[in-house]
């Protein structure tokens, strides 16, 4: 049975270390045949339209946080697993490119300025997505601002599935829920659609922007079991302390 890593947004340098740093490890010991991450690894909140104008535009500290992507997320994953890993675009890895575009258009087409180059995909041997891709039979990963946001969690996934005419895997939302529409006539199943959300690997505390910290957010990660063309998709929740529980084990916490 083929088993397939989906990480949730990180948005880079707001992750929580810890949880990212125990998924990290349970990678490492897991080994699954696929990683595929659903985008906004990185926040670039210098180029965000949010801070246009204001003191974070001018910090002068984007490298930093390049680099900080490569320190936290893609050198310790690279040291314990060689597998195949896949990023789909998101609206924060689009910042540079759009930041480009409306502010300095006369640098288009510069390969530096474009994400892969940015976090040196290269090194790291991470393939790009631009669109939304088949990761399983049956299903599309994407990030989720292809459609309206749901208030309920898997219910941005769900709808972009029923758009689609696929099932749906996503992030965006920060939610983690699965949501499903099935169909049968005669005791046979003649539809089947899935709406998967992977929650997020923020550090909540980093989204200010939230009044009063307050939102329906979940950290967590997906797992996709793939038995032929047969999908089975299993939300993986963070408890508070990073720990989480996959096929019956706890990872990322010790007894004293």
């Amino acid at each position: 049975m083929k088993r397939i890593v989906v990480l949730s947004d990180m948005q880079i340098p707001f992750h929580d270390k810890r949880a990212l740093r125990n998924v990290i490890n349970f990678i490492g010991e897991y080994q699954p045949d696929e990683i595929h991450s659903v985008g906004d690894e990185v926040d670039f909140p210098q180029i965000s339209r949010w801070t246009r104008g204001q003191a974070g535009e001018y910090k002068g500290d984007l490298q930093q946080h390049c680099d900080t992507f490569g320190r936290a997320f893609a050198q310790p994953l690279r040291k314990v697993y060689q597998g195949p890993v896949h990023f789909e675009r998101s609206n924060h890895m689009d910042r540079p490119l759009t930041y480009v575009r409306t502010r300095a258009p006369g640098l288009m087409g510069l390969k530096a300025l474009e994400v892969p180059s940015l976090l040196d995909f290269k090194r790291y041997d991470i393939n790009w997505h631009e669109d939304p891709y088949e990761i399983a039979p049956g299903w599309l990963i994407a990030h989720g601002d292809e459609g309206a946001s749901s208030r309920l969690p898997g219910g941005t996934a769900l709808a972009l599935a029923r758009k689609w005419g696929y099932s749906v895997i996503c992030g965006h939302t920060h939610k983690l829920g699965i949501q499903h529409e099935h169909m049968s006539v005669n005791g046979r199943i003649t539809k089947e659609r899935w709406g998967f959300e992977v929650g997020n690997l923020m550090r909540f505390k980093s989204a200010t922007y939230l009044r009063a910290g307050s939102g329906n957010w979940t950290q967590g990660f997906g797992i996709l079991y793939v038995e032929k063309n047969r999908v089975t998709p299993v939300p993986v929740f963070i408890r508070p302390n990073g720990s989480f529980v996959v096929e019956g084990k706890t990872y990322g916490f010790k007894t004293a």
